[in-house]
């Protein structure tokens, strides 16, 4: 449950600067413009897996663009976009050609890689799925790995020569990077605090299964540091 409230906020910020860097650039309909993709194929996989999302979608508002409007045939990309799923968000957003918008996103996360922002994103949207379908999460080893930063812009909990004995296909380094998104997103965020008292609480095993390596919360990156106002 801790881990699903966080990622429904990492998903709304996603969501969020998708739909504004690119409708910035490229108009409302920007996602219905087969040359902003890396090929035709992605475009059509795109297309029609969002215009059935769009079928299925029982919102009012998609409902009132339909019945309103004959043209362009679906709806500007901040109605669109909001009835997919994050699953789908992230796979739109790697089909998308690399670009301006692209790497304004990943600047504003935090990453100085797209490919490690694309990682990232599906790395988290299976784990929502996971937790979505009450899934066992942790001690589960994820079939999509994530990679870990070597230049962030902000501080992570490791440096790149000390990520030996740490393992991408076990939940520690996903929620690594989750706290580090959550940290950008909503800097008064109490996620790092409630996740560390929880895994404070399991007994060692279940933190090592888990992918924690000993002596994990020493580390700063775990350690909220109060401003001077506080």
């Amino acid at each position: 449950m801790l881990v699903y409230d966080a990622i429904e906020k990492i998903e709304v910020a996603l969501r969020t600067q998708i739909i504004y860097h690119w409708s910035m650039n490229h108009g409302g309909h920007w996602y219905t413009n087969p040359k902003l993709y890396r090929s035709q194929h992605a475009f059509d996989n795109q297309m029609i897996a969002i215009k059935d999302e769009l079928k299925r979608s029982t919102e009012t508002f998609i409902d009132h663009y339909y019945t309103t409007y004959t043209s362009p045939d679906d709806p500007p990309a901040w109605m669109s976009l909001e009835v997919i799923s994050i699953g789908r968000l992230s796979q739109l957003f790697q089909s998308l050609s690399k670009g301006p918008e692209k790497n304004a996103i990943t600047k504003y996360f935090g990453l100085n890689k797209v490919d490690l922002m694309e990682n990232w994103m599906h790395a988290i949207a299976n784990i929502r799925n996971i937790c979505a379908h009450h899934g066992r999460l942790w001690n589960r080893r994820l079939t999509t790995h994530i990679d870990l930063p070597t230049h962030p812009r902000y501080d992570f909990v490791i440096k790149k020569f000390e990520y030996q004995g740490i393992y991408p296909y076990k939940l520690y380094p996903s929620l690594c990077a989750m706290v580090y998104l959550m940290n950008i997103i909503n800097p008064q965020s109490t996620f790092r605090e409630r996740l560390v008292a929880l895994v404070r609480s399991c007994p060692w095993r279940h933190a090592s299964e888990m992918g924690f390596p000993v002596d994990w919360d020493d580390d700063p990156f775990w350690i909220k540091i109060e401003s001077d106002d506080e």
